[in-house]
């Protein structure tokens, strides 16, 4: 398998507080992973780091084969918009764009063939099941509505990786099962890699593996292979209990 994202002794220090140590990590293309840990375990800082929105402060950090630390600032920033998607539990969704309008803006903003554009949203709006919302705007929409949109807005950009932070967070149930249902198939249809952020076992149980941390370490990591969610919930469960996170 193709390695996507590779990093080796990943360290990264505010002042004289060290937030990641050491940290050798490897995520292959296709993979669908959740980085879980108790607060201030290191989450968060690992993604904005692997998502060249925070600078890292010791080792080296590969994404598809190029090394962050060979790519000037203009670049990152290029880097990050065309081969990157983002996913917030806030949504971050302009009020004043339909949701059509929301999710073609990365395209729109790289002057994309409007016939490229219509042609990506057609999928994915048919694979997330917001085409009869295109034409309404964010604030006449449901929660879990909002958050497929933002889903698509990461995806049509056709990215090398998806980098999503507690997607499920501002859901209820219903609308977290229906967005991680769909992400797990967007993941199996498009080969699309994703990361992400959760406090959740159960939306970790949708994902392939499972990555641990704890004091800014690697502490554990476990496969799905074919167990189903319930059975992987268990055992992720057990895990979280172990580290000290939330049994939510």
């Amino acid at each position: 398998m193709t390695k996507i994202i590779q990093t080796k002794n990943l360290s990264k220090s505010y002042g004289n507080t060290q937030l990641l140590k050491n940290i050798d990590l490897t995520i292959e293309q296709g993979e669908f992973t959740a980085i879980m840990g108790p607060s201030g375990s290191g989450k968060t800082t690992l993604m904005n780091t692997l998502s060249t929105i925070d600078a890292f402060s010791g080792g080296e950090v590969w994404i598809e084969g190029k090394s962050l630390l060979d790519l000037k600032k203009k670049s990152l920033r290029e880097f990050r918009q065309k081969r990157m998607g983002f996913i917030f539990q806030d949504y971050n969704l302009l009020d004043t764009l339909t949701v059509k309008e929301n999710i073609l803006l990365p395209l729109a903003l790289q002057k994309k063939p409007l016939s490229l554009m219509e042609q990506r949203l057609a999928k994915l709006s048919e694979a997330l099941n917001i085409e009869s919302i295109l034409h309404q705007y964010p604030s006449e929409i449901s929660g879990g509505q909002k958050q497929r949109t933002a889903a698509a807005r990461a995806l049509i950009t056709d990215p090398a990786i998806v980098f999503a932070d507690e997607p499920t967070g501002a859901l209820d149930s219903r609308s977290a099962t229906l967005l991680l249902e769909q992400m797990q198939s967007l993941n199996k249809t498009f080969d699309t890699t994703v990361l992400m952020i959760t406090h959740d076992p159960y939306a970790a149980s949708y994902c392939q593996r499972v990555i641990f941390l704890r004091d800014g370490k690697i502490v554990n990591e476990m496969f799905k292979g074919e167990q189903s969610e319930k059975e992987f919930f268990d055992r992720i469960l057990t895990i979280q209990s172990a580290l000290g996170g939330d049994r939510r």
